[in-house]
């Protein structure tokens, strides 16, 4: 997990322009069988429940693709997270700001072998994604999602997950408060739940569980100076990922953007009043296919460190960017019919063009290797 402030610059605030939406270009064809069978009985202790939830919980490794290695040029990178089995077909879910834009996602469960996964949906401004792994290893075992309105401020709740890369790792705390969509500072659109159980790089993405070994929240982030573990910290409640991710199911595009405006749009030459300068696009995702570009090459303009050199979308099926748009988009993004192209006009070097194309397998994932 990166430190909170680089995490959300590099989402940035219309990240979700292309991504909070039913899309069906995006959508998984089937919901996933979550698990299920009888009520498991209340553990008597942490060391109890333990072994019965910890072939649920999974290392998630991602890599973006290197570049020419020229100088200021972007280079490859990687990241370690978790995330949660939560059903026999191979659904995993985990943070967004870990696997959005990925073009490489391996996870690994607590036999250690590689499974290659895709994303199925993300939702990043609520910091909730879902992967489908290629094949379920047999060790793995689905954890059960809970009821978190019936998770009360007190409660003992465990972590498991990632923190520095050391898989499988086990923090103890109690739940602090739950905080109400956009109550943390305006970061995320979902509800949270607040813990103080130790939060490390690595633990983004992983499961929050009760003490009978369900489910209760996907870790989020945290508050602090450093980034690390003695600030505050947070995960999106099941109940919000359950909706988010298997009721809405949101559309994964693969791309991160931030919004240009004011002098910002004069520097891009931009011909309108506002765009989103494309960051990052993860290989084998929709816009790709589609053809759009992210940046590759680092600049610092003002306060803001930003990739340039990559295209600057101006509008979204005939939709212009501006102020008060993004509602609009998505809902026209929601109502799109199987076979109807997404149609986007984009600045490329100082040239208006429009990228259009019609829908593809909705079955094809991005974050392959």
């Amino acid at each position: 997990m990166s430190p909170l402030a680089s995490r959300w610059s590099t989402l940035g605030t219309a990240a979700c322009l292309l991504l909070g939406c039913a899309c069906p270009l995006a959508r998984a064809a089937h919901p996933p069988a979550l698990a299920s069978g009888p009520e498991p009985r209340a553990a008597r202790s942490v060391s109890e429940v333990y072994p019965r939830v910890i072939d649920s919980v999974a290392l998630v490794v991602v890599s973006d693709r290197g570049r020419e290695p020229r100088s200021g040029r972007l280079a490859g990178s990687s990241a370690v997270g978790s995330g949660v089995l939560i059903s026999a077909d191979g659904r995993v879910m985990t943070a967004a700001h870990l696997v959005h834009t990925a073009d490489v996602i391996e996870v690994y469960f607590s036999g250690g072998e590689p499974v290659t996964a895709t994303v199925i949906s993300s939702d990043p401004m609520a910091d909730v994604a879902l992967l489908r792994l290629a094949r379920v290893p047999a060790e793995a075992r689905p954890a059960r999602l809970a009821d978190s309105d019936q998770v009360a401020v007190g409660d003992e709740v465990f972590v498991v997950g990632a923190p520095l890369g050391i898989s499988h790792t086990l923090t103890v705390g109690h739940l602090g408060a739950r905080r109400a969509p956009e109550a943390v500072s305006g970061l995320s659109t979902a509800e949270l739940f607040q813990t103080d159980a130790v939060i490390n790089p690595g633990n983004s993405g992983g499961p929050m569980f009760d003490m009978r070994g369900e489910v209760i929240g996907i870790v989020s982030h945290v508050l602090s100076q450093s980034g690390g573990f003695e600030g505050l910290g947070f995960a999106v409640t099941a109940n919000a990922a359950r909706e988010l991710l298997l009721e809405r199911d949101p559309f994964w595009s693969g791309v991160a953007s931030v919004v240009l405006e004011g002098r910002m749009a004069e520097i891009f030459n931009l011909p309108q009043a506002q765009g989103l300068l494309v960051q990052r696009v993860a290989r084998g995702s929709p816009v790709e296919r589609l053809g759009l570009r992210g940046g590759d090459l680092r600049a610092t303009i003002g306060q803001r460190e930003l990739l340039v050199g990559g295209d600057v979308i101006l509008a979204v099926q005939g939709i212009e960017v501006e102020r008060g748009s993004m509602a609009r988009i998505r809902e026209r993004l929601s109502r799109l019919e199987p076979g109807e192209p997404i149609v986007l006009r984009i600045l490329r070097r100082g040239e208006v063009l429009e990228l259009r194309q019609r829908q593809v397998d909705t079955q094809a994932g991005g974050g392959s290797s």
